[in-house]
């Protein structure tokens, strides 16, 4: 029997360990894997292969010896570091909370286990037999506890993903409470490892496997959400670049001394600021002011009708490049510069929650459903809309009436993820 018993140990041991072994080298090498998760699987890990001797030692005490005080304490240190696995993986599931209440939990679970060391209410061990006291179940309890906790996380943390990405964790956490029932209501095997040992180092594993995919998942949408970025960035700088050399060009007949020194003035400004430009990144709200201050004054130069009004009281935020001078362009090409007194006003505040930005004028309007249509008038107004909603967390809105006017506003976030 002993003999059978030893073949049965080397038989699901083997592989737990190599199991173990391989998880420990790919969250070593794999480049997805945040620091924070990284140590937390690497903890786990050896936590875990911590069990898997305690299980061994424990059979062979049972086979070979009676020693009580060394098969409680063997048992204490199980039923305390089980609950702690577990906890590790809610913060695999959810880093930024510190699940404090939890803590807690596993600290009572593992002063009720230590009783045994002078009482019989939660376990002992009696002519080499485990004996279950009026809280030997504190463990489960504590462990179910858990359980259901990380459920709740995994679920609200996936709300906004893909549903598939729920399945791992959930056949994890239905691994784990199947291990803990076998281990109750089924009789011990001579395996010496506990089915919850064994699919704890599953769970293990395929948590890691989740995790890669999450952050390979996140990795690829953030290339994807950068790349788009940086075609509406090439989008808008031609159009902007050709329309301002186009102002400058009509100077040179009507006022070429003027023309001179615009065109000082733009050199200057984009031998300064080219760097903001050529990059998707959020620049200080001060310089997408400057970007528009030098392109609307070339303008007021070229349409004497137009005037370019400035109400800023908040200046202390970042935006995208180009996010308020394509909007007062289209401002003044598509709106009043038919007026015989065009204005545009740029204005700023900030509320409690976000800073706003307001572009108003007073031109011909138009009709903000073709805003939802491929018509390249307005492809400027399309391209700041999604910038703002990808790089800040934040809105734009338009309000246009035929022959009154346009209102675009943009709420950015104070606090903004």
């Amino acid at each position: 029997m002993k003999a059978f018993a030893s073949e049965i140990n080397l038989i699901v041991l083997i592989p737990l360990v190599l199991q173990l072994l391989g998880l420990v080298l790919v969250v070593l090498i794999d480049p997805y894997v945040e620091k924070k998760q990284r140590r937390l699987l690497l903890i786990s890990a050896a936590l875990i292969a911590s069990l898997i001797a305690e299980n061994i030692v424990s059979d062979w005490f049972v086979v070979h010896g009676d020693v009580p005080p060394a098969r409680t304490l063997l048992a204490i240190y199980g039923y305390a570091v089980r609950p702690l696995v577990l906890l590790l993986i809610c913060y695999i599931v959810a880093p930024s909370r510190k699940h404090t209440p939890f803590w807690v939990l596993i600290g009572v679970n593992a002063l009720l286990n230590m009783t045994a060391l002078f009482s019989h209410i939660c376990f002992w061990i009696e002519d080499n037999h485990y004996q279950r006291g009026p809280l030997g179940y504190s463990c489960h309890i504590v462990s179910a506890i858990i359980l259901l906790y990380i459920l709740y996380l995994t679920f609200t943390a996936q709300a906004k993903r893909d549903r598939f990405q729920l399945i791992i964790p959930t056949i994890n956490i239905a691994l784990v409470f199947a291990g803990a029932l076998m281990d109750t209501f089924i009789a011990h095997t001579q395996s010496g490892i506990t089915f919850l040992t064994i699919a704890m180092v599953s769970s293990t594993l395929f948590y890691y496997i989740w995790l890669h995919l999450k952050f390979v998942h996140d990795h690829e949408r953030a290339l994807e959400a950068e790349s788009r970025i940086r075609i509406m960035m090439r989008q808008i700088q031609p159009h902007f670049l050709y329309n301002t050399l186009s102002s400058i060009q009509a100077l040179c007949r009507i006022d070429p001394e003027k023309a001179f020194e615009v065109t000082e003035q733009f050199g200057t400004y984009l031998r300064n600021n080219i760097d903001s430009l050529d990059q998707p990144s959020l620049i200080p709200f001060t310089k997408e002011l400057e970007h528009t201050r030098v392109y609307s004054e070339i303008e007021m130069i070229r349409f004497p009708n137009v005037r370019v009004d400035y109400a800023v009281t908040d200046v202390d935020f970042s935006v995208p490049a180009l996010t308020v001078q394509p909007l007062v362009e289209n401002a003044i090409r598509h709106g009043v510069r038919i007026r015989t007194e065009g204005v545009v006003t740029v204005s700023s505040r900030r509320t409690d929650l976000c800073h706003e930005i307001v572009i108003s004028d007073n031109g011909k309007g138009f009709d903000t459903e073709l805003l939802k249509t491929a018509d390249g008038t307005h492809i400027g107004v399309r391209n700041v809309k999604e910038r703002i909603e990808k790089m800040c967390g934040g809105t734009l809105a338009v309000e246009s009436i035929q022959d009154k006017g346009t209102t675009v506003t943009i709420h950015i976030p104070i606090n903004r993820p």
